[in-house]
């Protein structure tokens, strides 16, 4: 009995201390991958956040870029930038300009605003007090246009900030640096809610001379507190103006103000992004501390092993078990990060290659001797329909898009002159991108045929395939009536390098173009195999049926 007590005992001394050793290994090892994949989330967060305000940064440097000097109190001078604008879809809330008129100007401009139909035209202090402009000694920053109009944002019009509290030392910041700058968070007037106000000076082209500043505001929740109910963590941001404060949006996208939290036992994990010349601090809460999940397993475990103390295979299955389900879990989630490398791989390679055309677009494009205003209008068209085929691809998840999405009016000008015949293909993401810069090159020019017959020129597109798989050709046809050698627009250097070289080499084809009597021709043709999307065919295993005329 003596020894099978002894032997009890040791059997209980044993279980005790196996079990206590693979509590505190399974603890250990909760605990850090747990941490880890916490650290990851927040810094895919931070990532996400910083690449989203870079992109705002970026479309006020194009603003400014495409800006050009008009006579600087214009009510109208964001109109140039309204294709611009629209075309970036951000979750801007207001565009401003904001001219520097001298006190020589205040009438002049106060007449301009009036014009324009501004309900309250004349120039006035930023708190909405009269300015005596017979005491007006210094150039004055004065809104002169505003977008969207809206009741709201209209009566912004006419305000003077050179005094402004919020929006005064921003200004004088952004022309002392010559760069972007943002405000402090800050309540929007337009929108009555938190954001913050993307200030960028803009000077004569000939000179250094401060022609005025152009203004983005944007809503604060979803520009750097955007809120995921599926997140591990919360994400506050502290206050710039108020280290002790921190912003705080919820699912709604109200944002409050409250007093950085400092709870025992949870950890906060700080990102700082850069925006506007400033850096901003995100912080984040886990919402379930990994320590407190580690310690929870870890005493399961315990548990297990002290009842499982008086069966020996008990506890050794049990221990071989924890191990294989620990070394699992390990290279399950070292397949997923290999797996979610390849996605980052193949994402910066997409994304070099859109740079790369984009940058071709750009440098063909603005050439010396062209038409600013020509070649301006032919950038944007170009860029959207690059960026409206991106949003496709980005829909389908870069699986191919079916052909007549490319013929949709946002994304080529005179869609709904254009009839379509043909199958309704699926074409892959490269030929996606090749075909549109295609049509939109060639609906760009259907505009110009009014000779003949007075009228616009009527457009036919139409596809077919012929020969029998695996040769299969692809036939494209582009046909505008009431068109002639001598009434349509000749092609630019661009375009005609496209229509003759770059888009049939893209899809290892051929393409040829000619007049008739009465109409101009484009003809391409090239291996079903580079225009098809190869996942379409093994799906359906056939080709889908014509659609009908439009």
């Amino acid at each position: 009995m003596f020894r099978l007590g002894i032997m009890i005992v040791l059997v209980a001394l044993l279980g005790v201390v196996a079990s206590g050793l693979t509590a505190l290994r399974v603890y250990d090892q909760e605990q850090s991958l747990d941490q880890l994949a916490l650290a990851r989330a927040i810094d895919s967060h931070a990532s996400a956040v910083q690449d989203r305000l870079g992109e705002r940064e970026l479309l006020m440097r194009v603003a400014v870029g495409l800006f050009r000097s008009p006579s600087f109190y214009q009510s109208d001078t964001l109109k140039p930038l309204r294709p611009a604008i629209v075309a970036s879809r951000t979750d801007f809330a207001t565009v401003s300009w904001i001219a520097r008129i001298s006190p020589a100007d205040l009438a002049a401009a106060e007449a301009e605003l009036k014009r324009a139909g501004y309900p309250k035209p004349s120039i006035r202090n930023f708190d909405e007090t009269p300015l005596d402009p017979a005491s007006v000694r210094e150039p004055q920053l004065v809104v002169m246009d505003v977008e969207p109009k809206t009741p709201t944002t209209m009566a912004f019009a006419g305000r003077s900030l050179e005094k402004s509290p919020n929006l005064g030392p921003v200004l004088a910041r952004s022309a002392r640096e010559g760069k972007p700058i943002s405000s402090n968070p800050l309540r929007l007037m337009s929108e009555g809610a938190t954001g913050v106000i993307l200030v960028a000076p803009v000077n004569r082209e000939t000179s250094n001379d401060l022609l005025g500043y152009i203004t983005i505001s944007y809503r604060l929740a979803p520009l750097m507190l955007p809120s995921d109910g599926a997140a591990p963590f919360s994400v506050s941001l502290i206050d710039p103006a108020n280290p002790e404060q921190e912003l705080r949006a919820d699912a709604d996208g109200n944002v409050t103000t409250a007093p950085v939290r400092r709870p025992e036992g949870v950890q906060g994990w700080a990102r700082t992004v850069i925006f506007g010349g400033r850096d901003w601090t995100l912080t984040y809460y886990p919402k379930t501390e990994p320590s407190i999940r580690a310690r929870d397993i870890a005493g399961i475990v315990a548990l297990i092993g002290i009842a499982l103390t008086s069966v020996i295979c008990g506890i050794l299955g049990y221990v071989v078990h924890s191990n294989l389900r620990l070394t699992r879990e390990i290279e399950t989630r070292i397949n997923f990060e290999h797996r979610l490398t390849a996605v980052i791989d193949e994402l910066n390679h997409r994304v070099k290659n859109i740079l790369a055309v984009i940058q071709s677009i750009v440098t063909r494009t603005v050439r010396p001797g062209v038409d600013l205003n020509v070649a301006r209008e032919l950038l944007i068209g170009r860029i959207h329909a690059m960026s409206h085929v991106v949003t496709l691809l980005s829909d389908s998840q870069w699986q191919g898009v079916k052909l007549k999405g490319l013929f949709e009016a946002r994304a080529i000008p005179h869609a709904e002159r254009i009839s379509l015949s043909g199958p309704d293909l699926v074409v892959s993401a490269r030929a996606a991108q090749s075909l549109a810069l295609l049509f939109f090159e060639l609906a760009s020019h259907s505009d110009e045929g009014l000779s003949l017959v007075g009228k616009h020129p009527n457009v036919v597109a139409q596809w077919s395939l012929s020969g029998d798989e695996p040769n299969t050709v692809f036939n494209f046809r582009w046909e505008e009536f009431n068109t002639s050698e001598a009434t349509r627009r000749a092609d630019s250097d661009f375009g005609r390098i496209l229509l003759e070289r770059v888009a049939p080499e893209a899809l290892g084809g051929s393409s040829k173009s000619y007049f008739t009597d009465v109409s101009y021709v484009y003809e391409l043709s090239a291996p079903m195999s580079t225009v098809l999307d190869a996942p379409e065919i093994l799906r359906t295993g056939r080709l889908q049926a014509p659609a009908k005329r439009a």
